[in-house]
Parts: C-alpha cells; structure tokens; sequence
C-alpha cells in the first residue's frame, strides 16, 4: 500500500502524516492505547515514523494523561 492509499487519520490518532500513519498500521496500532505501550524507541524503529510525529503523539497522550511506555 502506497502512503497515498493511507487515510490521513486512523482510530482516535492525532494527524502525524501518512508516512508515520501508515507505519503504525502496518504493525496494527491504531490507537493511542496502543501507541501508549509502546516505548519512544521502538516508535522511532519504524520506517516513516520522524520525531515531529512522536512529539505530536506525546502530547495528544499527555492531554490523556497518559504517557508513552519505556
């Protein structure tokens, strides 16, 4: 699937870009709970996932007061 095949949004994620859109959604995380478990590193693992995009899911997690694991 090409990145212009991904939708721009997915479950209850913040807009992160479809580069690091599709990335989660090829290891079936569609959610902030689940991108909750995971640590920073492995997120930064995946291939289209940048720090801007991490950022930006931090903070969606911290307005959920939650944050992201180790």
């Amino acid at each position: 699937m090409s990145t212009r095949d991904t939708p721009e949004q997915i479950g209850d994620l913040p807009k992160i870009g479809r580069p690091a859109t599709s990335a989660l959604l090829a290891i079936g995380v569609t959610t902030l709970e689940q991108v909750a478990a995971m640590g920073e590193a492995a997120l930064l693992a995946l291939h289209g996932v940048g720090p801007k995009a991490v950022r930006i899911l931090r903070v969606a997690l911290e307005q959920q007061g939650r944050r992201l694991g180790v």
